[in-house]
């Protein structure tokens, strides 16, 4: 009777002990939403009211307000076009028009109904650029210094990395050609065509997979970063290309302005593609080693690690 405690008492030690030898179990990894969550105020880089454009679409069937944010995109690239927008958009010119084509999987297209019609087409503002298919790309050497990780891009560049939020997909070599990429959200420049360009004026956003066959093709202007909802859930057109065939069935633009001239207009902020944040937010996204995942990818296409964007808390 007096051996058996004793026994007892040896066990519960050499558990203990041998529970105390045991390292730690392994932190859980984060998922990428997980690692944004958890970035540093730091790390957020604000977007300046000057650089959104606005667009407010007619209420939708309920009564709801649908408005639609766009970053423009920042110099060097396509800057021809983006100083037309800026111009289009102070002249209100836009106020009026309607999206006027819906094609499933690939864009929304927007602008004056009537451009094709020179009698009815809207004039536009004397002052807008010309600006020619040589400046969809910047030459071997032109680009500023890039940050962030490097992606390898497949078939479409030799690799890609980010500027200021931005992706930017480059060719071979030391100094090379460098462009914007077409990714979901991505707003373009519609043209006739070559060599004509388009104006700015005839502006889309893609609502399906990464049509990457447009780099170097057509301007990229800026990008969706709210409302992008109001767009993917309009109605497809029924016409060629997915252009609406009658007019009741295209949504009206109310108007368009830069961020500067709309009262009350949140800030936005991205997380800077050259933050430590960033870093880790990549890498998660071409290795999800989160319990979800049972094997990690090992790489990412460039439009699968889009920027975090959001609301300044």
């Amino acid at each position: 009777m007096l051996i058996r405690p004793a026994a007892s008492l040896i066990l519960a030690i050499t558990a203990a002990s041998y529970a105390q030898a045991q390292p730690p179990a392994p932190p859980v990894p984060l998922s990428p939403t997980e690692i944004v969550s958890a970035a540093p105020a730091a790390d957020w880089v604000a977007i300046a009211p000057a650089d959104l454009l606005v667009m407010d679409l007619a209420p939708a069937a309920d009564g709801a307000a649908r408005q639609v944010v766009i970053q423009l995109m920042p110099a060097p690239w396509s800057q021809g076009w983006v100083g037309n927008i800026r111009k289009l958009a102070t002249a209100h010119w836009w106020d009026g028009t309607a999206i006027n084509r819906v094609q499933d999987g690939y864009v929304v297209q927007w602008g004056d109904p009537d451009a094709e019609d020179k009698a009815k087409a809207r004039p536009l503002p004397s002052s807008l650029l010309s600006v020619s298919q040589g400046a969809y790309t910047l030459t071997a050497g032109a680009a500023p210094a890039l940050e962030g990780p490097r992606i390898a891009d497949g078939i479409y560049a030799a690799q890609a990395r980010f500027y200021h939020g931005w992706p930017i997909a480059m060719g071979p070599g030391e100094a090379p050609e460098t462009w914007p990429v077409h990714c979901y959200g991505t707003v373009g420049v519609g043209r006739d065509m070559p060599p004509d360009a388009g104006s700015g004026a005839e502006l889309y956003a893609v609502i399906g997979d990464a049509p990457r066959q447009l780099d170097r093709n057509i301007a990229v202007v800026g990008r969706v970063i709210a409302g992008m909802e109001w767009l993917s859930s309009l109605p497809r057109g029924k016409g060629e290309m997915g252009f609406y065939r009658q007019a009741a069935e295209r949504t009206p633009i109310q108007r368009v302005r830069l961020g500067d001239a709309v009262p009350g207009l949140p800030t936005w902020q991205y997380l800077s593609t050259a933050s430590a944040s960033f870093a880790r937010y990549a890498d998660a996204r071409a290795n999800r080693r989160d319990p979800f995942y049972v094997r990690p990818a090992g790489g990412v296409d460039i439009c699968n690690v889009p920027v975090p964007i959001r609301q300044k808390p």
